[in-house]
């Protein structure tokens, strides 16, 4: 079991060369069992109501000016780091500075893989839909729309955005109570959700979270594929040692910028730390006298250094350390809130979500402190552990089925993966129905049995 663990930590790292070919290899081999969509769907036909697709972080393609920021080519994409996707801060408000940059297309494929072109392709060629453009008449009685937001911005703020596009479809088709259908990938789906429950309102700054349906009532069907309903570690391993882009590595202090970051942190209700004897550890996620402890994002030395010297001078980057900070500490309290606003009790009357997402491969889950000469170490792998405990199954408590990037219990919004123990009873998270599949977290889209399962959600009168 090691071994499959050391395997599959090199695979998620792995994104180029001989792991592409397998991955088109198996993708090529999967179509022989297709099933025809055409056939399945060509009978459904007449109007539907328009659909909004919102993709999850890094599905947007940014830039500013005439520059691409996101992603800007594959040479940019293998070798840049991506400094200047950071969010600059108003040391006044603690707020991101509009820097000018805007989302102009989805992100639909690179280097041969395949993330929103896909979902596109089987909404339009099996589903019969057809895109349409805000702010123009509808050219198709099925149109589909495609919800660009920028993924480095506060969800809330996605949320408002959200309603301003749902808003432009309603004055476009002439009917100030039409509802859509909404497709959401992974953070997306955290979007659609608080939208589903508040509206527009921002809510993170308190602790009362009225669940008032403003949004629900826009809506008439919601799917969501791969959303880390009860966050994600991922996220947290990303604050802490960056995330890999090609061949290099996107620096924890941009992603300490962008506010949804810390949105797809585990829940507050999470078990997300457990000790060297396999025992859960009661720690606060969202208090940053936890993350200087372990000298982790803005408290690391190496981040620290780097952030002081953007700043030109000594006085000034003390400055920009301290406003960083206070940055920070803002950005995990409004993270826990939006955490709590997604799971408070919510009264009759919303949309409840179809569920799909993938159980098949091993996601991290948790993670583990081991102590090493009297200090206490964070381990991110079963195979980093330096002296196992006799007994202890660290593969089982780290690792659960996932896609790789969202555990299942989280796909459900569950702290226990175990189905017999009952949902927490702070956490409520109603849905329609759920469809587990065998697929990665950036391959969900492209999945047969999803886009079979898309189709038949959205365009079936009996469900």
């Amino acid at each position: 079991m090691r071994r499959a663990v050391a395997i599959h930590r090199v695979a998620r790292v792995a994104r180029v060369g001989v792991a592409l070919v397998v991955l088109m290899l198996a993708a090529c081999a999967g179509r022989m069992d297709r099933p025809d969509l055409e056939r399945l769907y060509a009978a459904a036909r007449g109007a539907q109501p328009p659909v909004v697709l919102v993709h999850g972080v890094l599905g947007s393609k940014l830039r500013r000016g005439n520059v691409e920021l996101w992603p800007g080519g594959l040479t940019r994409l293998a070798f840049s780091d991506y400094r200047d996707l950071a969010l600059q801060i108003d040391p006044a408000t603690l707020q991101p500075i509009d820097d000018g940059s805007a989302p102009f297309a989805l992100f639909d494929r690179a280097a041969g893989t395949d993330f929103y072109g896909a979902i596109v392709r089987t909404l339009e060629d099996a589903g019969g839909y057809r895109a349409c453009t805000p702010g123009q008449p509808p050219t198709a009685d099925r149109c589909l729309y495609v919800f660009l937001y920028d993924w480095r911005q506060d969800n809330v703020v996605s949320a408002g955005a959200l309603d301003t596009l749902i808003e432009q479809i309603r004055h476009d088709h002439h009917d100030p109570d039409l509802r859509v259908d909404v497709v959401a990938h992974s953070n997306g789906g955290l979007v659609t959700r608080y939208y589903a429950r508040y509206g527009t309102v921002d809510l993170l700054d308190g602790n009362s979270f009225a669940v008032t349906h403003a949004g629900a009532a826009k809506l008439r069907r919601v799917v969501l594929l791969g959303t880390p309903n009860f966050g994600s570690l991922e996220s947290l391993k990303g604050l802490i040692e960056g995330v890999r882009i090609g061949f290099r590595r996107l620096p924890p202090e941009v992603l300490l910028s962008m506010p949804s970051a810390y949105q797809l942190l585990p829940h507050a209700l999470n078990t997300w730390i457990i000790s060297a004897r396999g025992e859960p550890l009661q720690r606060d996620l969202f208090d940053a006298t936890l993350w200087r402890r372990f000298q982790w994002g803005v408290y690391a030395p190496e981040v620290r250094a780097r952030i002081a010297a953007s700043a030109g001078d000594a006085e000034a980057g003390a400055m920009r350390l301290a406003d960083f900070e206070r940055y920070v500490e803002k950005q995990l309290e409004r993270a826990r809130r939006f955490t709590w606003a997604l799971s408070v009790e919510e009264p009759p009357g919303g949309v409840h979500p179809v569920v799909l997402g993938g159980d098949c491969h091993l996601t991290p889950a948790r993670l583990l402190v081991e102590e090493v000469d009297g200090e206490s170490v964070l381990r991110l792998w079963p195979d980093e552990i330096a002296a196992p405990v006799a007994g202890v199954d660290y593969d089982t408590l780290m690792l659960e089925p996932g896609d790789g990037t969202v555990t299942k219990a989280s796909l459900l919004a569950r702290e226990a993966l175990d189905p017999h123990v009952p949902r927490h009873p702070w956490s409520s998270f109603g849905y329609d129905y759920v469809v587990f599949l065998c697929e990665r977290h950036d391959q969900l889209t492209g999945n047969a049995e999803f886009q079979d399962n898309l189709l038949h959600a959205l365009l079936s009168v009996d469900r």
